[in-house]
């Protein structure tokens, strides 16, 4: 993400964001994806076989980590319970609050930093459109996943077909595994911790967090190893399109001002300070008019700057005597 130790206090005026101007942009960006991630279930079938694709590779590279971590969580309640609320709440959790931490605490970063997640979530949406793929828990049997989020629903508020509300299974996507976003975020959510928190206990979250998450979703048969590894190959991707994205926007919202309100006139010019508007600015008149104005640096003949070393000339004497007589 873009950071820079000593911003641009011009730029800082001009991207200055308010609330109640980021709030509305956040739902309607999380609403946009909620709703395009509900859309793009794809084919079952296809997505059981892409599921299948996935456990097959990750079984001929031995990184199928998934079976023992589901096998742990399934036989012992005290660490599948724990482990289906992380993967249930905390990403609605966390990623929030570590926004409205960065628009408070650390303004000059923010707008870099939402725009990076915001960025990195329209990729994974695509990754579900073009990539529906079926999680571990609903293969078949004979694969060896246990839902451990169906297994523990009685300890929490989900219900058995999804980690949503009881009753509302139904409004969610259960098959847009890949990429994990949950991961993704939770990557999001280390990085900021680790550059922008300034504690020991920042800096153990920011490295915790996203590790913990990665095996929360594999141990609760959310995910495959490989839908991790997507999850944060895609948030790489969003933070390349960082600086992009923000030069778009910024072109796009400079369009708008000026169709709305016109070109401002005192806009300032790249390389040169801000300068106060001068009265009377606007009006054609000469730079030497009434009142001999003059423009900046210029000079009446024969005027002498200040502190200015006298002529030591002899012909620029009045009185026609030598320099040294004089």
């Amino acid at each position: 993400m873009p950071q820079n130790d000593a911003p641009d206090t011009g730029a800082a005026r001009r991207h200055r964001l308010r609330w109640w101007t980021e709030l509305p942009l956040i739902l309607l960006v999380y609403g946009a994806y909620s709703a395009g991630r509900l859309l793009a279930r794809g084919d079952v079938s296809t997505a059981v076989d892409h599921g299948l694709a996935i456990l097959r590779v990750e079984k001929w590279l031995y990184l199928n980590a998934e079976h023992p971590l589901n096998r742990l969580f399934t036989a012992h309640a005290w660490l599948g319970v724990p482990a289906d609320f992380w993967y249930a709440s905390l990403h609605y959790l966390v990623t929030p609050a570590l926004l409205i931490w960065l628009f408070r605490s650390r303004a000059v970063h923010y707008r870099a930093a939402r725009t990076w997640l915001l960025v990195s979530t329209f990729i994974g949406l695509i990754g579900f459109t073009l990539l529906p793929t079926c999680p571990p828990r609903l293969l078949e049997p004979g694969h060896g996943f246990v839902d451990t989020m169906a297994q523990y629903s009685a300890y929490g508020w989900w219900g058995g077909d999804a980690s949503a509300p009881r009753g509302l299974g139904g409004m969610t996507n259960q098959y847009a595994a890949m990429p994990s976003l949950h991961v993704g975020w939770a990557l999001w959510c280390g990085v900021m911790l680790w550059r922008h928190g300034r504690t020991r206990t920042a800096k153990a979250a920011a490295v915790a967090y996203p590790l913990l998450t990665t095996v929360v979703v594999m141990g609760t048969a959310n995910h495959y190893f490989l839908d991790a590894v997507a999850g944060a190959v895609v948030m790489g991707a969003g933070f390349l399109l960082v600086r992009p994205v923000l030069r778009v926007a910024d072109a796009v919202g400079a369009w708008v001002r000026e169709r709305a309100f016109g070109r401002d006139r005192f806009a300032p010019v790249a390389g040169r300070a801000e300068e106060a508007p001068v009265a009377g600015a606007g009006r054609s008149s000469p730079i030497v008019g009434a009142g001999c104005q003059t423009s900046t640096g210029e000079r009446i003949p024969r005027q002498r700057k200040q502190h200015d070393e006298p002529s030591t000339t002899p012909a620029d004497a009045d009185d026609g005597a030598p320099a040294p007589a004089r």
